[in-house]
C-alpha cells in the first residue's frame, strides 16, 4: 500500500470503513437471538427470561403472524440484512468497479430495510405497553438492534444526495405504518378462554370429572394466552372443558378475575386450588380425581404427549 493510498484511507471516516461489519455482526447477533426465540416457539418450551413476562408476551396474539411464529419473520429479516451488509465485502477490492455498483444499492436496501425493522419495532414497543402490559428483554434487544441497523445504515456511507435516503426512509415508514396496523388490525380474539383451537373430545370420564371438580369447589387458575393451560384442557377434551371451574387471571382475557387469582397467590399457569390447597402446573387426571375425592369411572381417553412441564406439588404460600 503506497503512502497516498494509505493517507486517502486514514481521511476516510472510521464508521464508513467499518459500517459494514459492524452492521453484519449486529445483524448475525440478531439472527442468533430471533434463531433461540424462533425454536423456542416451535418447540413448545418455556423460554428462558431473567424477569416475569417474556412468556406472556410469546404467547400474546401478537407473536404470530399468519400462524407462524413472529420471530422466525425476524430471523429472515436479520438475515437479509447480514447478507446485504456482506454483499460488497464478499466481493473484494480486486473488482473494485463492481464493488462499488453493489455497495450503492445495497447502501440504499439496508436503508430501506432498516427503517423498516424500525418501524415494526416501535409498534411492538408500543403493543408491549399499551396492549400486553409486560416486558420481554428480548423483544427490547431487537428493537434496539433495528434502530441500530437503521443508524449504521445512514452513517456507514458518504451520500452524495441525502434526500435519497431520507425519502426512502420516510415512504418505507409510512407504508411499514400502514402494513402493520393492517396486519395487527383483528389480532387473535384476546377476549377469549384460549388462543389455541381445541383437538380433542371428551369421553364420559373427562367429563364427569371435570363437573364434580365444580361442584367440590376446586378451581383453575390459568390466563388466555398460556400454552401449558391449553395442555391441560386438551387433558379432558372440548366438552369438558366448558364444564371446568376455571378462572381466568389476565385481565385483557374473556371474563377475568385478577383479583381471586391474586387473593389466592398464583405464581404461575395453569394453577389448582383443590381442597384448600393450592397446586402448580398441568395435573393429569387421575391426580386430579384423586385430590378431588372423585370416586367415578377413570376411564380417561386423553394421555399427555409429553412430560408435564412442572412438578405436581402444592405451591408455597
Amino acid at each position: 500500500m503506497t503512502a497516498s493510498s494509505t493517507k486517502r484511507r486514514r481521511q476516510i471516516p472510521w464508521i464508513h470503513r467499518h459500517a459494514r461489519t459492524l452492521l453484519a455482526s449486529v445483524a448475525g447477533v440478531g439472527l442468533l437471538l430471533t434463531g433461540y426465540l424462533t425454536v423456542i416457539k416451535l418447540t413448545g418450551n418455556e423460554v428462558s427470561c431473567p424477569i416475569e413476562g417474556c412468556d406472556r408476551v410469546l404467547n400474546s396474539p401478537y407473536a404470530e403472524v399468519f400462524g407462524l411464529p413472529l420471530s422466525l419473520f425476524g430471523m429472515a429479516a436479520y438475515l437479509v440484512m447480514m447478507l446485504l451488509a456482506l454483499a460488497p465485502i464478499a466481493i473484494g477490492e480486486a473488482q473494485k468497479a463492481r464493488q462499488a455498483q453493489v455497495e450503492e444499492w445495497t447502501g440504499l436496501l439496508l436503508v430501506v430495510g432498516g427503517a423498516s425493522m424500525a418501524v415494526f419495532s416501535s409498534y411492538l414497543m408500543y403493543l408491549l405497553t399499551s396492549e400486553i402490559k409486560a416486558a420481554c428483554v428480548y423483544c427490547v434487544v431487537s428493537a434496539v438492534f433495528s434502530f441500530s441497523l437503521l443508524g449504521l445504515a445512514l452513517a456507514g456511507r458518504r451520500w452524495d444526495d441525502w434526500g435519497k435516503p431520507f425519502f426512502a426512509t420516510l415512504v418505507v415508514a409510512i407504508v411499514t405504518l400502514i402494513g402493520t396496523l393492517a396486519l395487527y388490525a383483528t389480532p387473535a380474539d384476546q377476549g377469549t378462554d384460549s388462543l389455541f383451537p381445541m383437538t380433542t373430545t371428551s369421553g364420559p370420564s373427562e367429563i364427569a370429572l371435570a363437573k364434580h371438580l365444580r361442584e367440590s369447589g376446586a378451581q383453575e387458575f390459568g390466563a388466555y394466552w398460556c400454552p401449558h393451560c391449553h395442555e391441560q384442557k386438551e387433558l379432558f377434551g372440548k366438552e369438558a372443558a366448558k364444564e371446568l371451574p376455571y378462572v381466568e387471571c389476565d385481565p385483557n382475557g374473556r371474563r377475568a378475575k385478577p383479583e381471586v387469582c391474586q387473593k389466592a397467590g398464583v405464581r404461575s399457569f395453569p394453577s389448582w386450588q383443590v381442597g384448600g390447597k393450592l397446586y402448580q402446573g398441568v395435573m393429569p387426571l387421575d391426580r386430579l380425581a384423586d385430590l378431588s375425592g372423585y370416586s367415578g369411572d377413570r376411564t380417561f381417553r386423553n394421555l399427555p404427549t409429553r412430560p408435564l412441564p412442572t412438578p405436581l406439588s402444592p405451591a408455597t404460600p
